[in-house]
């Protein structure tokens, strides 16, 4: 009998979360529920397939689900769960309430927190960890009627479950991630243990240093430090993946976050998992040569240089290699890389997420047009996630809770 605590992912993405639940060493997955297919596969491959992190029960497949599907078809299975799941971790999917895109007060995606409590309510779990987007503790204008702030809905319906809850703002920065981040972190503890929720935050903010030295690793952890080995000067070779492309051969690492993210024996070959290059027209690069040499590092486009190229895009922002990125979004054009002229790749991408490069991503590259809103391409997943950095220190804080 495995003395790990026990713990199911909802909402799970590619499994930012559960990678760094399993990096604790703490916990083991009872199973996750994803919709995508394209994001369940890249955390099947790593979690499941490679080192079996998960049990999986055997009333359910090992495939795609959303939680409405659970929840209509398996409440029997689900009720019987109750006693032996110690945590339930996941948000709902943040679009319908993120400030980087359009907040949609009548977006559907909004109505899964209400599927999220009666998951809650069925499972009964001893603790709850639930992520969301700076906007999701903000009201919605548009319809007075609807005009609430959702965190507040959760935290109301999980206090009348049975939870002491706990809610505040987390800058991920501040963990070790190379990224200002800042989410809304929600920690419910079952008000029969006699726990206050208030000491997980105390608990992972008193044990950062602590566990960042254990990692060779302080704060902030600069853009350079994460990704300046994934350099495309340091040699290409045909994309493994995709022929017609081009991906970078690693550099010896350059720093002890990237010795990190390297150290695996399941890491194998020279070139990085997801490395691809993209394919740039030239008068693309020959724009982001200008952009590197004049504009601002770390800031958005000023309008001199707008005007000069006539660049409509919302957000362009050319990165600053001696500070952290900004928060990373769905959309890889947002940003140029610090000292080459062209975007990051999926793996840069996963480096500032802090993703362990064993961990593969997998699906399509990116997306476009109406299938922007149904599929969850390799950038989006990673964009999407929860950094396993972070999670895993909330991982050692969520276990002293129970």
């Amino acid at each position: 009998m495995s003395s790990k605590k026990v713990y199911i992912d909802l909402f799970a993405g590619c499994g930012g979360m559960s990678l760094g639940l399993y990096n604790s060493g703490k916990w083991e997955g009872l199973f996750a529920i994803e919709k995508d297919p394209m994001a369940f596969e890249t955390l099947k491959h790593n979690l499941i397939d490679k080192v079996d992190h998960f049990r999986w029960p055997e009333w359910l497949k090992r495939r795609h689900y959303s939680i409405t599907t659970i929840l209509n078809n398996y409440r029997d299975e689900l009720e019987s769960l109750q006693g032996q799941v110690d945590l339930v971790v996941g948000g709902p999917p943040c679009q319908g309430f993120s400030n980087a895109g359009r907040r949609k007060e009548d977006d559907k995606r909004n109505d899964l927190i209400k599927d999220y409590v009666r998951f809650v309510k069925l499972v009964r779990p001893k603790v709850i960890f639930f992520e969301n987007v700076k906007g999701f503790t903000q009201e919605f204008q548009k319809n007075k009627s609807k005009g609430k702030k959702y965190s507040n809905y959760v935290l109301k319906r999980l206090n009348a479950l049975g939870y002491d809850v706990k809610g505040k703002m987390i800058d991920f920065s501040k963990f070790g991630v190379p990224q200002k981040r800042t989410r809304f972190i929600l920690v419910g503890v079952d008000k029969k243990l006699n726990k206050s929720s208030k000491k997980f935050f105390s608990q992972i903010e008193a044990n950062v240093d602590s566990f960042l030295a254990s990692k060779d690793l302080s704060v902030p952890v600069k853009l350079e430090d994460a990704i300046s080995d994934l350099l495309m000067e340091h040699g290409t070779e045909q994309s493994p993946d995709t022929k017609s492309f081009q991906a970078g051969v690693y550099d010896k690492p350059n720093s002890d976050y990237q010795r990190l993210l390297r150290k695996s024996k399941r890491l194998k070959g020279k070139v990085a998992d997801s490395h691809r290059f993209v394919n740039h027209r030239s008068s693309t690069v020959e724009r982001f040569k200008v952009i590197l040499s004049k504009a601002e590092k770390g800031k958005d486009l000023d309008e001199d240089i707008r005007k000069q190229y006539s660049i409509k895009k919302h957000t362009i922002i050319p990165l600053d290699k001696d500070d952290v990125s900004p928060t990373l979004t769905t959309l890889p054009d947002d940003y140029i890389h610090y000292s080459e002229p062209r975007v990051l790749t999926v793996r840069e991408y996963a480096r500032v997420q802090s993703f362990d490069d064993w961990y593969e991503i997998k699906g399509k590259y990116t997306t476009g047009g109406k299938r922007r809103t149904k599929e969850v391409p390799r950038y989006s997943q990673i964009g999407n996630a929860i950094p396993p950095l972070f999670a895993e220190q909330a991982a050692n804080s969520l276990a002293k809770l129970i």
